[in-house]
């Protein structure tokens, strides 16, 4: 299991190198070129949503994105250190699978939001979600993180 890891500062700017190095590796590690753009789309959103909650949220900590190749799959996790972050919008987003990690506020993690970041943030997801049919958002008191992933061309069964 081969795995690549890229932090960067939130700054908007930085969302394009992480769509770059994400198609890339995506590319290496056998996911269908078809499928390239959708990698790049769904990361780039991820990507932009996580700079938008540490921006929003006076956070200068880092964006965590890892790429992983699997045996048959590869996935992308794209961290933030809001904590909380996602939990509210993403169990109203069809397609995302919402989890909550240890330590998480048991309440509504979206209550202290505005209604437009809430809109913003369910809209991010929604992308994702359409884009990719394996993604779930897992969020807790250090943070949330968004997983995707897509198979890889020794995944795909040929009849």
């Amino acid at each position: 299991m081969a795995t690549v890891e890229l932090r960067f500062s939130a700054q908007p700017e930085h969302v394009r190198t992480a769509r770059l190095v994400a198609a890339a590796v995506a590319r290496r590690a056998g996911v269908d070129e078809a499928v390239l753009d959708e990698v790049r789309l769904a990361v780039g959103e991820a990507c932009s949503r996580a700079v938008g909650l540490h921006r929003s949220n006076g956070i200068s900590a880092p964006v965590r994105v890892a790429l992983t190749e699997e045996e048959k799959s590869f996935s992308i996790e794209v961290g933030d250190e809001v904590p909380g972050s996602g939990g509210g919008a993403a169990g109203s987003v069809p397609g995302v699978r919402s989890t909550t990690g240890p330590g998480a506020d048991s309440g509504n993690a979206g209550a202290d939001s505005d209604a437009d970041s809430d809109g913003e943030d369910e809209m991010g997801l929604a992308v994702i979600s359409g884009l990719v049919d394996d993604v779930e958002v897992v969020t807790g008191a250090s943070g949330g993180t968004i997983r995707m992933s897509w198979p890889t061309a020794s995944a795909t069964v040929v009849p």
